[in-house]
């Protein structure tokens, strides 16, 4: 007799992105969720939304920890409201980053840079300021017509094989291709990493950065789950899908941003030598459990707690009448407030400076997004930090709130209120 567990194990079984494999390994299941930058216009408050299960999977075979590919990527992302210039860290990594990979890689006005999700173009205006000639890849095609006004160079399509051969047919042959924040918001991964070597001259160098498991995990970084981020990456399994598809990991750096990321270099097998660097790491996350299903099978009651400590926040201060509201109508806040079941029986509203999200209701919770000066206006007693990967940015751009005794919350891997 087949019990209901076991029917429930076959239905949430698929197949796995990377290897082919059947996903069936368990991670954490977050519930039903709306899509985390579905904004939700004031005319459509009265219509339903459509959720669909956050239930993450590890694969037995390759270790890949992933989601299912329950919407499109081109229902998700061609039209989409983040825009990366709204950042002030943001904007200063990527101005790091220009004028390390310029100096390493000895790039000039003869070389070419490429990015993929280039987003606004924020980061190639940094190459462009160089005399540099760069090329952005944006498929969200509102975002990609901002980077144009801006003076971008930027095609607005899906990155894969036969873009990248296209380009490199249309002599766009790269010293550089970088890409940030991507390879999880990808659902054919073979097919992307196998477009990055079509693009990539002989001797050119790719750099991607991703959130890295390892952290995820240590941090409880349950928030950083959406529909939109289709895989989870450690760098052995980054290592397995670059190697899959003919260029070779050579070197690794540790970074803070998201709560703690890899930016990777990758080139062709024969171009590099692997760095000690990456050999550590690869040591280190093996240490950790990354080849142990038993090791992502814990990573659900870490989870649990964290959303027990919230809610006991939120009862605890809203039992004696204060006042809350969020700052960042961030996905990580969204994913957070509906596996928590938030809505504005506790968050009052939420504030960003990204025009395109003000004046809209968050996805799910329903709870109403203003510009920044609001908190101002309303005064609320805490100011939840949704975004708490720049909450020292925040808290420097918010720090007015202190002036009627306003304090500041961050809600992962535990709700601490911050002095």
């Amino acid at each position: 007799m087949v019990t209901l567990d076991g029917r429930l194990q076959a239905a949430l079984t698929f197949s796995c992105r990377l290897c082919g494999g059947d996903v069936s390994g368990e991670f954490v299941n977050l519930g039903m969720s709306p899509l985390a930058n579905s904004y939700v216009l004031p005319d459509d408050a009265n219509r339903a939304e459509e959720f669909y299960p956050l239930d993450v999977r590890v694969c037995p075979g390759c270790f890949l920890v992933q989601l299912p590919e329950l919407r499109s990527a081109s229902e998700i992302f061609s039209d989409y409201a983040y825009m990366s210039g709204y950042s002030t860290s943001w904007l200063e990594h990527g101005s790091r980053y220009c004028a390390t990979i310029v100096e390493r890689l000895s790039l000039s006005a003869d070389s070419q840079v490429v990015e993929v999700a280039s987003n606004d173009g924020s980061f190639l205006r940094f190459f462009q300021q160089r005399s540099i000639p760069v090329l952005g890849v944006e498929p969200a095609k509102n975002v990609a017509a901002h980077a144009i006004e801006q003076g971008i160079p930027t095609i607005s399509e899906f990155f894969g094989a036969e873009v990248g051969g296209r380009l490199r047919s249309d002599g766009y042959a790269a010293d550089l291709i970088f890409a940030n924040n991507v390879l999880a918001h990808v659902p054919a991964l073979n097919d992307f990493v196998s477009g990055l070597a079509a693009l990539l001259k002989p001797t050119g160098t790719v750099t991607a950065e991703f959130p890295h498991l390892l952290r995820l995990i240590e941090g409880v970084q349950y928030d950083t789950i959406y529909h939109e981020h289709f895989s989870y990456l450690s760098l052995m399994v980054v290592c397995d899908v670059f190697a899959r598809n003919g260029l070779m990991v050579y070197d690794v750096d540790e970074l803070t941003t998201h709560g703690g990321s890899l930016r990777i270099y990758a080139a062709a097998p024969d171009v590099q030598t692997r760095s000690q660097r990456v050999r550590a790491l690869l040591d280190e996350e093996v240490r950790a459990g990354v080849r142990d299903l038993a090791m992502y099978a814990r990573f659900g009651e870490r989870v649990r707690e964290s959303k027990r400590s919230f809610l006991e926040f939120l009862i605890r201060e809203k039992r004696v009448g204060k006042r809350i509201a969020g700052y960042g109508a961030a996905a990580k806040g969204n994913t957070l407030l509906n596996y928590c079941g938030v809505g504005t029986d506790f968050i009052d509203f939420v504030v960003d400076r990204n025009p395109l999200k003000q004046h809209t209701l968050l996805p799910g919770s329903r709870i109403p997004v203003y510009a920044p000066e609001v908190v101002g206006e309303r005064r609320p007693d805490f100011l939840v930090i949704f975004p708490w990967n720049i909450k020292d940015e925040v808290m420097e751009q918010m720090q007015s709130i202190a002036a009627w005794g306003g304090r500041f919350v961050v809600a992962i891997p535990e709700t601490v209120v911050l002095p």
